[in-house]
């Protein structure tokens, strides 16, 4: 498709597009549970740290970097990268502590306010807390598109990126379930809803970043600061978690190198 025609779109669409694809990536990987009933550990964990390091490149590359050109020529161009940053932090800090919310992989108790729901919804909200800060990442970036040249192809290189990282989370939630002696179709179900967030919170970034054009570059920082919270809290310590985490750490160096290449090569 000519790229030309994809810029006259609304950006709201195309974050719309890019989150279906998104969505589509979980589904994918949660339809994994048709195949196997459990999944090796240490393969699981190379799996999250390949999502984490895509997470980091994506977050500099992808977000950060944009930020810095879109302020550079601002009195304090630093500002709305450190202020942005640790506001994107501060939100998932304040949604762990409120959201229910359990990590697949874990005997701990269940994050957030109490609540009597199943383990099966508490596994789907942990992942969708996952997705959140992800659909507003690109989905800012498509908020570019008429704004910035070439912003396009930066928007939807993102969303291939958090797309590709996205197809072991949906197995992380999908594969536990079935192993607990859930239903292959319900947990398909389950690993798969929780990618349903990702095209509304594309579609608000979107529109945030059309509607309030001064503050980009804080919008951009704010999805940085979101997904680097998710990396260190969440990401990494699980995929750390088997004995010897050496796959682990070359996954995550893995989806670094991989969307770097991608962002450089693409966008």
């Amino acid at each position: 498709m000519d790229i030309s025609y994809l810029e006259t779109l609304n950006p709201v669409l195309l974050a719309l597009m890019g989150g279906v694809f998104t969505w589509g990536m979980t589904a994918l990987g949660a339809a994994l549970v048709f195949f196997f009933k459990s999944i090796n550990k240490s393969v699981l964990n190379t799996m999250l740290g390949f999502a984490a390091g895509v997470m980091v490149a994506a977050s500099f590359w992808s977000l950060l970097l944009p930020a810095l050109e879109l302020s550079k020529d601002d009195a304090m161009p630093w500002l709305p990268l450190v202020a942005g940053f640790a506001l994107g932090g501060l939100f998932l800090l304040l949604a762990d502590h409120i959201v229910p919310h359990l990590h697949p992989n874990t005997n701990d108790a269940p994050e957030g306010i109490h609540t009597s729901w199943r383990r099966s919804v508490l596994l789907v909200m942990a992942i969708t807390l996952h997705n959140i800060p992800e659909g507003l990442a690109f989905g800012v970036a498509f908020g570019l598109v008429g704004q910035e040249p070439g912003a396009i192809m930066g928007a939807a290189t993102l969303a291939l990126g958090i797309g590709i990282q996205n197809f072991p989370e949906g197995a992380a939630v999908s594969i536990p379930l079935r192993k607990e002696g859930i239903s292959r179709r319900k947990s398909f179900f389950y690993g798969q809803i929780s990618g349903i967030v990702e095209p509304i919170a594309a579609m608000l970034g979107a529109w945030f970043a059309m509607s309030m054009t001064a503050l980009l570059p804080y919008a951009l920082s704010f999805a940085a600061g979101a997904m680097i919270y998710v990396v260190v809290e969440e990401l990494i310590p699980e995929s750390q978690s088997a004995e010897h985490s050496h796959g682990a750490t070359f996954g995550s160096m893995a989806g670094f190198l991989l969307m770097t290449f991608l962002d450089v090569a693409l966008g």
